[in-house]
């Protein structure tokens, strides 16, 4: 099943961005029919196979679907649709391990959810992105966090050195749900497409325990809220977010506070020039009035000239060249983002782990890359070189005592072999590849 957008959507997707782009005070009355659409429903339900996932509620996984018929399930969700007796079912809610310590929530709608959500982002996001403000980063088309760390790096060398390194307290668990709807509304007054966001904000969220007890959350009396996990979330959560860069825009607060904000979803860093102090007691006001507040405690000043700051995974600020030891402004994987990697090392070379060895490797294979694609950019080399040291280790004591080999298995299993027969990916080989393209 093709991920590449079709045509017909592109052509869609192309005629709602320049309508929006070139009339921003047109707002969109016929939507919905073009969320059931057929070819729209079969791209949504690609695109949300393709990212996998747990199963929601219901326990369907996409093999069920498949097994039982995909064209049978699709035409049944497009008719439910049309016929505008679908409904959403309550959202699975799981805790998972934060980086820094601690567990945060994760809302994982039910397949048939997922690819209706598609489907209505497919249609909305083109609507969306036309008025989303230049600093916003976080899940845009052909945008990355990639280019919000580069940003804040070339802002962080022009002198834009004071940094507040701000923190939103449980972002997406306290957006307003009234205020986010104005949002919407403001470009979107499809009465259909409006009340099937409205369902989904309010759709339960059941949670259970080890004993297999069952709780529900939310429903139609929360007032506030959209579960990390759901497809429409990031962009809902963008588009809130928007208000915030669009009042500093309106405000001039970029010219009074010498300063720029750059973002990715709730993640935010503002960089100015001497007026870190004015910008953060503002930035606090204006979040209260949206009905948001700053994590106090995460919250912080930062002179990047002379201390570092984490940043979607970053470190940023003064490094040491190790040749010469001059200093200089620079990116680098943070300790966390490579501890984190290391451990998820860990979680595959378990000596449990009874995969064959081709497997094993092209899980550990993928991993690597994806947190080498993640981390393209600044200085790598020094990460790179601590992450083989550490896999090459966890490789060889997996493999010592997989084929149950006496001592630390070195003359066994050596390096060159390690990295080069047994097909380990080494990251220092990546960073010394050529760059591709221009």
């Amino acid at each position: 099943m093709s991920l590449a957008t079709p045509e017909k959507i592109r052509t869609l997707q192309r005629k709602l961005y320049l309508k929006a782009k070139a009339e921003p005070d047109f707002r969109f009355y016929q939507l919905y029919d073009k969320v059931w659409r057929e070819d729209i429903l079969a791209h949504a339900y690609a695109l949300a196979r393709s990212n996998a996932g747990a199963p929601g509620v219901d326990g369907a996984t996409f093999a069920m679907i498949e097994v039982a018929g995909l064209q049978e399930w699709l035409a049944g969700l497009r008719e439910e649709l049309r016929s505008k007796a679908y409904r959403p079912q309550p959202v699975r809610r799981v805790m998972i391990p934060k980086p820094g310590g601690g567990e945060r929530p994760l809302g994982i709608p039910t397949i048939r959810d997922r690819v209706v959500q598609t489907a209505v982002k497919i249609v909305v996001e083109p609507i969306f992105e036309a008025d989303l403000e230049q600093g916003a980063d976080g899940y845009r088309p052909k945008r990355s966090a990639a280019d919000a760390i580069k940003e804040v790096h070339r802002l962080v060398c022009r002198g834009y050195s004071e940094v507040v390194d701000a923190d939103l307290s449980k972002y997406f668990d306290t957006i307003p749900h009234a205020e986010l709807m104005q949002s919407v509304a403001r470009r979107i007054v499809d009465r259909h497409v409006l009340r099937l966001i409205k369902l989904w904000l309010k759709a339960p969220v059941e949670e259970r325990d080890g004993g297999g007890g069952r709780r529900m959350t939310g429903g139609k009396d929360s007032p506030c809220g959209t579960p990390q996990g759901g497809v429409i979330s990031p962009i809902l959560a963008n588009l809130y977010m928007n208000r915030f860069l669009k009042h500093w825009r309106i405000t001039g607060r970029g010219e009074a506070f010498r300063a720029y904000v750059v973002s990715y979803a709730d993640d935010f860093v503002i960089l100015s020039r001497g007026h870190a102090t004015e910008a953060l007691a503002w930035t606090n006001a204006v979040m209260a009035r949206l009905g948001l507040a700053l994590n106090e405690v995460k919250t912080s000043i930062r002179e990047a000239r002379k201390e570092r700051f984490d940043f979607l995974g970053d470190t940023l600020g003064p490094h040491r060249y190790r040749k010469d030891g001059h200093w200089y402004l620079g990116a680098s994987p943070s300790r966390k983002s490579v501890q984190r990697l290391k451990d998820k090392i860990g979680e595959i070379l378990v000596p449990g782990n009874k995969g064959a060895w081709p497997e094993v490797c092209d899980q550990l294979n993928r991993m690597l890359r994806g947190w080498s694609s993640y981390f393209g950019y600044g200085t790598r080399l020094q990460a790179y070189r601590a992450i083989d040291a550490h896999v090459y280790d966890r490789v060889r004591n997996f493999l010592v005592k997989r084929h149950k080999v006496q001592g630390r298995g070195t003359r066994h299993f050596p390096h060159d072999l390690v990295f080069g027969e047994l097909g380990v990916l080494a990251l220092k080989r990546v960073h010394l590849e050529p760059r591709r393209g221009p």
